[in-house]
């Protein structure tokens, strides 16, 4: 992990533990991490999960098509790691374009990419098994 990389995990860590659990807590989160994206950026599950409930992510899965299909966060789009364009990240006005994965790692792997290609990222930190742990739930596909 780089320096900066550090730097904006605990930047983003500390902003969201000074304004607490409060009613406007996705848009501080989103916020937040803006405010220290110069490089990549990390969330925890509660974090993401502020942001989901509140409809202001999009979530990007860059786990294998199978993984995808097993098991993903709802709303997620699939873009492997193998495939992956930075070009091709949807970015929505107002909405937190969060990367994920299984752990963390090709997440990261994926962060690195879309920060070389625009000057910022952001990736879920535990990937989905950290989302499930926090008691969140996945979504299959039929």
């Amino acid at each position: 992990m780089t320096v900066r990389t550090r730097l904006s995990v605990a930047a983003a860590a500390l902003a969201l533990a000074v304004t607490g659990c409060s009613t406007s807590e996705a848009n501080t989160a989103a916020a937040d991490v803006a405010s220290v994206s110069e490089g990549i950026a990390s969330l925890d599950a509660r974090q993401l999960g502020a942001l989901v409930d509140a409809g202001k992510v999009v979530l990007v899965d860059v786990r294998t098509p199978e993984e995808f299909a097993e098991g993903h966060i709802a709303g997620a789009v699939n873009m492997p790691l193998d495939q992956f364009e930075p070009g091709a990240v949807p970015q929505v006005a107002d909405k937190q374009t969060v990367l994920y994965c299984r752990s963390g790692k090709r997440s990261l792997t994926a962060a690195e990419m879309l920060e070389d290609a625009t000057g910022s990222a952001v990736h879920l930190a535990g990937g989905i098994l950290a989302w499930q742990e926090s008691g969140r739930s996945v979504t299959a596909l039929q």
